[in-house]
């Protein structure tokens, strides 16, 4: 559930309510309990934590640049090979 600052035009007390999105926006001030307390705009704080999206090469250099080191290296070792066996 998404977390909604408050702020009283009375009292200038600021508060926040944990709150469904489907619930209406609350208008008692916690310390003076009068109606007059509006939700404001803020930041919000948005944190992607482990391996996740990140990780699994959504950022443009994981799984693929990985991949094709792998087949540079793979290519390199055939050549080798392939050289080492005509020079006999």
């Amino acid at each position: 559930m998404p977390t909604y600052q408050y702020r009283c035009s009375s009292c200038g007390h600021e508060f926040e309510l944990v709150q469904r999105i489907t619930e209406p926006p609350a208008r008692t001030c916690e310390r003076c309990h009068k109606e007059t307390a509006a939700r404001q705009i803020c930041a919000t704080t948005f944190i992607l934590k482990g391996g996740g999206w990140y990780a699994d090469g959504y950022n443009g250099k994981g799984v693929r640049s990985k991949t094709r080191s792998a087949e540079t290296s793979s290519e390199g070792e055939t050549k080798g090979a392939s050289h080492t066996a005509s020079a006999d």
